[in-house]
């Protein structure tokens, strides 16, 4: 199994709405293992990440107003995307690890750019 990234809003009725990932747009975050070899690993947790690390326990919901603080944590990530790789185990190459992180943080940072622009939030699950 894989893990999604999805951008929700909150309807009148107080029910969260998962939104259609659009054309062209890819919701993968990362495999279910990743959920604490790679966004909950020790390293990420070391950097100071708080949204990522939830996945260890459980699904991560970001409010709307919790979307700008989200997309530092991301951007503090993209900045030690090496340290991440060289503190996780790659399943194959090490450049594979790299690529296929830096693909799942993008598709994260995309979504997540979405939200902020809805000023909506962000589930992944």
């Amino acid at each position: 199994m894989s893990l999604s990234v999805d951008v929700f809003v909150v309807g009148a009725d107080g029910r969260k709405q998962v939104l259609d990932v659009p054309e062209g747009c890819s919701d993968l975050a990362g495999f279910e293992r990743w959920r604490t070899t790679v966004w909950g690993s020790e390293v990420v947790r070391s950097l100071g990440a708080r949204f990522l690390p939830v996945l260890a326990d459980a699904d991560l919901q970001v409010a709307a107003d919790q979307v700008p603080a989200f997309l530092r944590e991301c951007a503090l990530l993209r900045e030690n995307l090496e340290r991440i790789v060289a503190g996780t185990d790659p399943v194959r190459t090490v450049e594979e690890h790299r690529r296929t992180i830096s693909e799942r943080l993008a598709n994260i940072e995309d979504a997540a750019g979405r939200a902020k622009a809805m000023c909506a939030g962000i589930l992944i699950w």
